[in-house]
C-alpha cells in the first residue's frame, strides 16, 4: 500500500486519546470493509469501472475524524491500494485548490518524467499550477476554471488506474475551499467509471455557494451514513474505560452534559482526570462546567491550560490552519528555534498537536483548532495575520499562499506594499484558475485604499478577473473605471471600452456595444487605439441582427481599408473585417478570398489577430475562417479552426471560447459533407453551451448548425425535436446575428415537415431582409433555393423564377459549391430533360468543390431525374457514385434514397461486384499468369527467382481469390492457355 497523503499518525507515549475504539460504529465500520474489499478484489479481477463514493454526515464532534482514520487504517492495510488523504480547513476555504494540493501533490510529485507526460498530456500548463507542482505560466493572462476541472479529469482518469485501487478520502468536506470543492462534486459523478473508492466526512453547515454542490454529492453517494449519538450505555463503556470505580450516576451526567457527543465525552473524561474529580454522584454537578471548559470556549482556558508562551506557538499554528511548518508557526510568534521546539512538545503531551511523518504538525482534532483560533484576541488576531503574510513570503511561500492572511488584514492604512502585494496575488489567481480568489483580493486592494491615481487600474483589474465568470459584475465596473475622474490612462481607457463592449455584445446587446465604441471612438485621439474602436463599432454593427444601413456600412469598411497604412498591425483586423464584408455581399469569391490572404502573414494569423490574444479577441480570426469556409477554401477554415480549439486548450479557456471553436469546427465539417464529425463538435460545442445559460447566441449558432446537419443526414424527427428543446423558432435571437442564418435552416426545417405555406413565408421574409442589407450570399444563406422548393408545392411559374434568382445570385460568387447547390434545388422545380440538364451542370460544378455531401446529393437527384426520362442505364452510375458519396459522408437518408431510386428502376440495390482478377495484387498477377502457361511452381520459382515456398503462398491466395482451382485459371483470368510444347 502506497500513503501519499499523511494525517495525525504520531503520539507521544502515554497520549493515546481515552476511548479510541469506534463505539456503535459497527455498521459504518463494516460499510467501509465492504467498499475497501470490493473495490480491491474487483480490480484484481480486471474491474475498472468499479468506482464508489461513500459519505459520513453529522454534527461536530460525532466521530467523523476518528471514522476516516479507520477508513485509512483498513485501507492503508490492503497492499495493494493506495490512500490518499486531505482535510478542509475553515481558515484556509478561501485558499484556492488547496485540499487539491493537499490530496494530490504528493502521488503526482512521485512520478516519473515519463509518467507526469502520459498523466498530464496536454493539460500540465493548467492543472500543474493549480495543483502546485508548477509556477504559473507567464503566457497565461487567466485560465478558464472549467478548463481546470476539465485538465483535472484527465489528469485522474490517467492517474488512477496506475495507482489503482485508489481510495481518496477528504474530511471536513464542509471546509473545504470552493475550488476544490467544485471539481470534488463533478469527480463524484464520474468516479464510479474508475477504479477509486471515494470517502468523504462533512457537517451539514455548507455555506450558501456550496449548498448545491453538497447535495450533489450527497445524492451521488451509494453508501450515506449519517452518525448519531451515542447512547447512554456506550457513554458509560466510555467512562468506565477511562475509571472504572465510576459510578452510575455520574456515567449518566456524562451523558447528559455531553448529549452523547463521542469528543466531547471523551474531552470532558481528560478535564475530570486533570482535576482529580472523582467518578461519583457527588461531582456530577460540576460536569456541566468542566465540560463547557473542555470545549475549550475561550482564551482563559487555553491560557489556563497551556501558559502564555505555549498558547502564542498554538495560536500561530491554528493560524496556519494544516500542514504546519514548525519553523514558520515560530516565526510568526516570535519563538527561535529552541523555544518552538518546547512549544511542540507541550502541545503534543497535551494532546492539541500530533506530527505527521513529513515531520510537518497538525491539530489532534479540526475542534481544537477551531477553539484555539478563536481565542485569539481579534486585534491580535489581525496582526498576526500580517505577520504571517510576511513570513510566508520570506521563507521562500508564494503569494497565494500568503495573501490569505492580507486579506484578513484591517484595511485603510493606505499601504502601497500591500496594494501592489494583492494585484500580483491576484494575477497569480487568474493565472491558476481562481477568478474568485483574485476577485477577493483586488476588492481587498480596493478597500485599502490604494493611491488615487492607481485606483481605476485596479478597478479595471477588478473587473477583468470576472471576465470568464460574471459579465455583469465585469461590466458595471469597467463602467465605474472608465467613469472615474482621475481615470485611466488612454491606452488603458481604450481597452476598458474594448472589454466592456465585448462583455454587452457577448451577452447580446450588440446593437449597444457599437454604440459604445463609436461615441469613445469620436472622443478618441488619432492612432492605433481609435482605428481599433472604429473596426469594433463596424463589427458589432455587421454582426447584428438587424441594420439599419448595410451598405453604407460596407462602404465605411471599404473606405477605412483605403485609409488604413498597409504595414501597420491595425491593417490585418481591416482587411479581416473587408474579406467578411465581401463575402456576405455574395460578389467575387476570389476577391473576398484575396482579401482574406491579406489579412494573413505568409498564410498564418498575425500575432495581433491570434486567437486568445486579447487586442481583438476571437471575432475577427473567426470571421476570417468563415470567409475561407463560405468560399470553398474548407481546408484553409479546418486549420484555423483546428488551432482555435488548441490555444483555448493552452490557453484553459473552456467556455464560451471553446464552445464556439466547436461551432466553426463543426460547420466547416458540415460544409465539408463529413456529417458524423460534425455533429459531434456541434454537440460538444451544445454541452458547454448549455452549461452558460439559455437564449445566447453561441447556443443559437450551435443548434442551428445541429439541425442543418442532422436533417443531412436524413433524421429530420431528430432534428425537430433538438428545435422545441431549444425553441428554435422566430423571432430567433432578438438582437444577434447568427451563423449560418437561422432563419433559412428553420424554412429547411419545415420543408422537411410538410408546411410549405410557412416555410415560404419565413423564407421570402429572410431574403427580403437579407437584401436590404445588401447581403447576397447563397452559401451564408441559401433562402432563394429552398424559396424555390417550398414555392412548387403552391406556385410552379414563381417557385421557378426563386430557382432561378438563386442560380444567378451564386454565379456572381464564381463559388463551385455555391452554384453547384444553387443549381441543385432550381432542378428540384422541373421535370423531363432540363431536370437533367440542370443537374448534370450541378455534378460538374460540385465535384469541383470540396462540398462532398451537396456533391451526393446531386449526384442522387440526377440519377432519379435520369430514371425519370427512361434513361435507367445511364442513371446507375450516378445512383452508385451518389450512394457511395452519402455513405462515406454519413449522409443515412440519401443512401436509403438512392437505393429505393435503384430498386424502382430494377436496378442492383448496390454497385456490381469488380471481376475476381481486379482482386490480385501485382505479385499474385505475376504467379497467376506463368501459371496459365503452365508452369509449374518450381519453374515459377526459378523464373521469378523467389522461394518455392513464395510461390506457393501466392498461388494459393490467386485461387482462393478466384474461387477456381489450376484448371479453370485460365477462364478465371480471361487469358488463352498455351498449347503443349510451348510451355517451355
Amino acid at each position: 500500500m502506497a500513503e501519499e497523503q499523511n494525517g495525525p499518525q504520531e503520539r507521544e507515549a502515554g497520549a493515546e486519546p481515552v476511548g479510541q475504539r469506534l463505539w456503535e460504529r459497527d455498521q459504518e465500520l463494516r460499510s467501509v470493509d465492504q467498499a475497501v474489499d470490493r473495490l480491491c478484489r474487483e480490480f484484481a479481477a480486471g474491474g475498472l469501472r468499479i468506482g464508489e463514493l461513500l459519505v459520513f454526515s453529522g454534527s461536530p464532534g460525532i466521530g467523523k475524524t476518528s471514522m476516516l482514520e479507520q477508513v485509512r487504517r483498513i485501507a492503508g492495510a490492503r497492499q495493494d491500494s493506495t490512500v490518499l488523504f486531505a482535510r478542509g480547513n475553515e481558515r484556509q476555504r478561501r485558499e484556492p485548490f488547496r485540499v487539491l494540493r493537499q490530496l494530490l501533490l504528493p502521488v503526482l510529485s512521485d512520478l516519473t518524467e515519463a509518467e507526469v507526460e502520459e498523466v498530464f498530456g496536454s493539460w500540465h500548463n493548467i492543472v500543474a499550477p493549480a495543483v502546485g507542482l508548477a509556477p504559473p505560466s507567464d503566457e497565461v493572462e487567466r485560465i478558464d476554471p472549467q478548463s481546470v476541472r476539465d485538465g483535472l479529469d484527465f489528469v485522474i482518469t490517467q492517474l488512477a488506474p496506475r495507482r489503482a485501487p485508489l481510495v481518496v478520502i477528504v474530511d471536513d468536506l464542509h471546509a473545504v475551499d470552493q475550488e476544490s470543492l467544485t471539481w470534488l462534486a463533478s469527480f463524484a459523478v464520474r468516479a464510479r467509471e474508475l477504479p477509486v473508492l471515494l470517502v468523504f466526512a462533512y457537517r451539514h453547515e455548507f455555506e450558501e455557494e456550496a449548498r448545491a454542490l453538497a447535495q450533489q454529492i450527497h445524492e451521488r453517494a451509494a453508501r450515506k451514513h449519517e452518525l448519531l449519538p451515542l447512547n447512554p450505555v456506550s457513554v458509560a463503556a466510555i467512562v468506565h474505560g477511562e475509571f472504572a470505580e465510576a459510578d452510575d450516576a455520574f456515567c449518566r451526567q456524562v451523558w447528559a452534559v455531553t448529549a452523547g457527543g463521542p469528543y466531547d465525552t471523551v474531552a470532558l473524561l481528560r478535564e475530570v482526570r486533570d482535576q482529580n474529580l472523582e467518578p461519583v454522584e457527588e461531582n456530577s454537578p460540576r460536569l456541566r462546567d468542566l465540560a463547557a471548559a473542555a470545549r475549550g470556549e475561550g482564551r482563559d482556558y487555553w491560557l489556563d491550560k497551556l501558559g502564555t508562551t505555549v498558547l502564542q506557538f498554538a495560536w500561530a499554528a491554528a493560524l496556519l490552519g494544516t500542514e504546519i511548518k514548525e519553523d514558520l508557526a515560530g516565526r510568526i510568534c516570535g519563538q527561535g528555534p529552541a523555544q518552538s521546539g518546547e512549544s511542540v512538545q507541550a502541545l503534543r503531551r497535551m494532546r492539541v498537536l500530533t506530527s505527521q511523518p513529513n515531520g510537518r504538525l497538525e491539530f489532534v482534532h479540526p475542534l481544537i483548532a477551531t477553539s484555539i483560533y478563536q481565542s485569539i484576541p481579534p486585534g491580535v488576531r489581525t496582526g498576526m495575520h500580517g505577520i504571517a503574510a510576511t513570513a510566508i513570503e520570506n521563507s521562500g511561500g508564494s503569494l497565494l499562499s500568503s495573501s490569505r492572511h492580507l486579506l484578513e488584514t484591517h484595511p485603510g492604512e493606505g499601504d502601497d506594499v500591500i496594494v501592489r502585494k494583492l494585484r500580483r496575488a491576484a494575477a497569480e489567481n487568474l493565472a491558476i484558475g481562481a477568478p474568485e480568489a483574485a476577485r477577493r483580493c483586488l476588492e481587498r486592494a480596493l478597500n485599502e485604499p490604494p493611491d488615487e491615481e492607481d485606483q481605476a487600474e485596479v478597478l479595471y483589474e477588478l473587473a477583468c478577473a470576472s471576465l470568464l465568470t460574471d459579465p455583469e459584475a465585469t461590466a458595471n465596473q469597467l463602467r465605474r473605471a472608465i467613469d472615474m475622474d482621475n481615470g485611466l490612462s488612454p491606452d488603458l481607457r481604450v481597452e476598458a471600452v474594448f472589454r466592456l463592449s465585448e462583455v454587452i455584445a457577448h451577452s447580446g446587446d450588440l446593437s449597444a456595444a457599437a454604440a459604445l465604441c463609436l461615441d469613445e471612438s469620436e472622443r478618441a485621439p488619432e492612432g492605433p487605439g481609435r482605428i481599433r474602436l472604429l473596426v469594433a463599432h463596424l463589427l458589432y454593427t455587421a454582426l447584428q441582427r438587424d441594420e439599419e444601413d448595410g451598405p453604407g456600412r460596407a462602404e465605411r469598411v471599404r473606405r477605412l481599408v483605403a485609409e488604413v497604412d498597409p504595414d501597420s498591425e491595425v491593417a490585418h483586423p481591416v482587411r479581416a473585417l473587408y474579406a467578411w464584408d465581401l463575402t456576405l455581399r455574395g460578389g467575387s469569391a476570389a476577391d473576398a478570398l484575396r482579401a482574406a490572404e491579406d489579412a494573413l502573414v505568409d498564410g498564418r494569423l498575425p500575432r495581433g489577430l491570434g486567437w486568445t490574444n486579447t487586442t481583438w479577441n476571437f471575432e475577427l480570426p473567426a470571421l476570417l475562417g468563415l470567409c475561407f469556409a463560405y468560399n470553398d477554401e474548407l481546408a484553409r477554415a479546418e486549420k484555423l479552426f483546428s488551432s482555435a480549439i488548441l490555444e483555448f486548450e493552452i490557453a484553459g479557456w473552456s467556455g464560451a471560447h471553446r464552445g464556439f471553436a466547436y461551432f466553426l469546427m463543426g460547420y466547416a465539417r458540415l460544409r465539408r459533407g463529413f456529417l458524423p464529425e460534425a455533429e459531434d463538435f456541434l454537440r460538444r460545442g451544445l454541452r458547454i453551451a448549455d452549461r452558460m445559460g439559455t437564449g445566447l447566441p453561441l447556443t443559437w449558432n450551435l443548434v442551428g448548425a445541429l439541425i442543418d446537419t442532422l436533417l443531412a443526414r436524413g433524421r429530420d424527427h431528430e432534428a425537430w425535436e433538438i428545435a422545441v428543446k431549444y425553441r428554435f423558432l422566430p423571432p430567433y435571437h432578438q438582437t444577434a446575428l447568427l451563423l449560418p442564418d437561422v432563419a433559412t435552416i428553420y424554412g429547411k426545417l419545415l420543408i422537411s415537415r410538410g408546411d410549405y405555406g410557412m416555410a415560404v413565408e419565413v423564407l421570402a421574409e429572410t431574403g427580403t431582409r437579407l437584401d436590404k442589407r445588401g447581403w447576397r450570399s447563397t452559401v451564408h444563406a441559401p433562402w432563394a433555393g429552398y424559396l424555390a422548393v417550398a414555392m412548387a408545392h403552391l406556385d410552379l411559374p414563381s417557385a421557378r423564377k426563386n430557382g432561378e434568382d438563386a442560380v444567378a445570385r451564386a454565379m456572381v460568387s464564381g463559388s463551385p459549391s455555391a452554384i453547384g447547390t444553387a443549381l441543385r434545388l432550381a432542378a428540384s422545380v422541373w421535370e423531363g430533360v432540363h431536370a437533367v440538364e440542370l443537374l448534370q451542370e450541378a455534378v460538374g460544378w460540385l465535384g469541383r468543390s470540396p462540398a462532398s455531401f451537396e456533391h451526393a446529393h446531386a449526384l442522387v437527384d440526377l440519377g432519379a431525374a435520369l430514371v425519370q426520362v427512361g434513361r435507367s442505364l445511364e442513371a446507375a452510375e450516378h445512383l452508385y457514385q451518389g450512394m457511395e458519396l452519402a455513405k462515406h459522408c454519413g449522409a443515412d437518408g440519401l443512401e436509403v434514397r438512392a437505393r429505393n431510386v435503384l430498386a424502382s428502376a430494377g436496378l442492383q440495390p448496390s454497385r456490381p461486384p469488380a471481376p475476381p482478377k481486379d482482386a490480385l495484387n501485382p505479385q499474385e498477377w505475376e504467379v497467376a499468369r506463368l501459371a496459365v502457361r503452365p508452369l509449374p511452381p518450381q519453374r515459377i520459382a526459378e523464373e521469378l527467382g523467389i522461394p518455392l515456398g513464395i510461390v506457393k503462398q501466392r498461388l494459393a491466395a490467386v485461387h482462393r481469390k478466384l474461387g477456381t482451382g489450376p484448371e479453370g485459371l485460365a477462364d478465371a483470368l480471361g487469358m488463352p492457355t498455351d498449347g503443349p510444347g510451348q510451355a517451355g
